[in-house]
């Protein structure tokens, strides 16, 4: 079997499964453990959180709202409750901090089944690729905003696989199967990571909440870098990592600045030279000799 179906063997080899995958199972726990709190209500009558992923309500005192959800809202004619703003501020501003695609790698419940295609895809050798280009999601993003004052509704939210896959798991599946179905058939045979990387709305969304957010991947350990490509074959967005661990263009730090990157670790986990790590923006500092010192791209004058 080809070595890039296999990313992380050498860490694997070295270090155990485990270490290979410590991100990966925090993830997991993530997405299931949300979902969990979502299902003890209905399933136990444990009330912890009462709602879905687009609007809830924890322990009847801390509202969440998808910004994405109360833009749509607006966009219908509809006047939120106050709930609702206070809601998507606290959404907004955790995201900012770390990073919108945040919620794509570690709270979507579709990124379990786009993950499942990508590894399938690989451990099958599945190379060609229906080639979207990557603004396609924000054009999405844009039409998701334009039907709701056309239709007067949230249309979006009607065919929304997360919101779908969220209510089917709560509510039983129905339609939701046919949605998710064709989400992993279209990432395995026809567009790698398609869905998330290429189509996804809410996935744009939250990246342009990435913009200036804090918590970052830095390349710190760069230049042990062996070029086994383990990090590019796992990456769901693997154009993020180049400029970061290769210093592409001048001026460019250790520290993925890149919008779309998702957080999820998986550069991290595979790497057995340990060139990754999970940092902050302030750290982007390039202190190779003869380079000046910078941060965030620019010139320090520190």
């Amino acid at each position: 079997m080809a070595a890039n179906t296999q990313p992380g063997r050498k860490k694997r080899e070295s270090r155990g499964w485990l270490a290979a995958n410590r991100w990966l199972l925090l993830r997991r726990l993530s997405q299931v453990g949300i979902l969990g709190l979502f299902l003890l209500g209905p399933l136990a009558g444990i009330w912890i959180v009462k709602g879905n992923l687009s609007s809830s309500l924890t322990l009847d005192t801390l509202p969440l709202t998808d910004p994405h959800l109360l833009l749509q809202v607006l966009a219908s004619g509809q006047i939120p409750e106050w709930s609702g703003w206070i809601g998507a501020g606290i959404v907004l501003l955790f995201y900012l901090l770390v990073g919108g695609r945040l919620f794509c790698s570690w709270v979507c419940p579709v990124n379990l089944v786009t993950d499942l295609a990508a590894w399938l895809r690989r451990r099958l050798g599945i190379r060609q690729s229906a080639n979207l280009s990557r603004n396609t999601r924000y054009w999405m993003l844009g039409l998701t905003l334009v039907l709701p004052p056309v239709t007067g509704t949230i249309a979006w939210e009607l065919i929304n696989p997360v919101s779908l896959f969220h209510r089917g798991i709560i509510f039983g599946m129905g339609l939701a199967w046919t949605v998710i179905l064709a989400v992993f058939l279209f990432d395995l045979l026809v567009s790698k990571r398609g869905w998330c990387g290429r189509l996804c709305p809410v996935g744009a969304f939250y990246s342009l909440l990435a913009w200036k957010s804090v918590w970052r991947v830095s390349a710190r350990r760069r230049q042990q870098c062996d070029d086994c490509m383990d990090c590019f074959n796992v990456c769901p967005e693997p154009h993020v990592i180049r400029p970061a661990l290769k210093g592409e263009g001048k001026g460019f730090g250790p520290v993925i600045l890149d919008i779309n990157c998702t957080n999820c670790g998986r550069c991290i986990d595979v790497c057995d030279q340990d060139v990754f790590e999970f940092s902050t923006r302030f750290k982007n500092r390039i202190e190779s000799a003869g380079d000046p010192v910078t941060e965030g791209g620019k010139a320090s004058s520190s």
